[in-house]
C-alpha cells in the first residue's frame, strides 16, 4: 500500500496572505483521459483541510491542480478589467514515488503565480 500523500496550499503574493476561499480541483491524466479526484477550498492559512490526494487514494502517475484564481480575485477585488489576465490556473505534473509526500503550492498575483515543488 502507498504511504505518500499530495498537499497543497495558495499563497496571496500581492495581499502578503493566505488565499482563503480559493477552490481547487485534482485531476488524473491517463493518456487523453482527464478524471476528477477531488474539489476543495482553502481555508484561512490557504492549505486545504487534509491532503487533497491522501495515502489510501495515492497512485503514482500524472496529475493536474486545478486553481480557480479568477474568482478569488474578483472576491477579495484584486480583479481588474474582464477578461481577467489569470482565471483558471492549471499546474501539471507527475508523481513517481509511491511513498512520499508531494506538496505543490501556488504562489499567486493577479498577473503571475509561480509554483514548485515544496516539502
Amino acid at each position: 500500500m502507498a504511504t505518500g500523500f499530495l498537499t497543497t496550499h495558495v499563497l496571496d503574493t500581492a495581499r502578503g496572505l493566505p488565499a482563503q476561499g480559493l477552490r481547487i480541483a485534482l485531476f488524473r491524466l491517463e493518456g487523453a483521459e482527464r478524471r476528477l479526484l477531488a474539489e476543495t477550498v482553502t481555508n484561512a492559512d490557504g492549505r486545504t483541510d487534509a491532503p487533497i490526494l491522501p495515502a489510501a487514494a495515492f497512485a503514482p502517475g500524472s496529475y493536474e491542480l486545478v486553481f480557480q484564481a479568477g474568482a478569488y480575485l474578483r472576491a477579495t477585488g484584486q480583479a481588474g478589467a474582464e477578461p481577467l489576465f489569470l482565471d483558471s490556473v492549471p499546474i501539471r505534473f507527475g508523481m513517481s514515488d509511491a511513498e512520499s509526500h508531494y506538496h505543490v503550492p501556488l504562489l499567486l498575483s493577479p498577473y503571475g503565480y509561480s509554483t514548485y515543488r515544496g516539502s
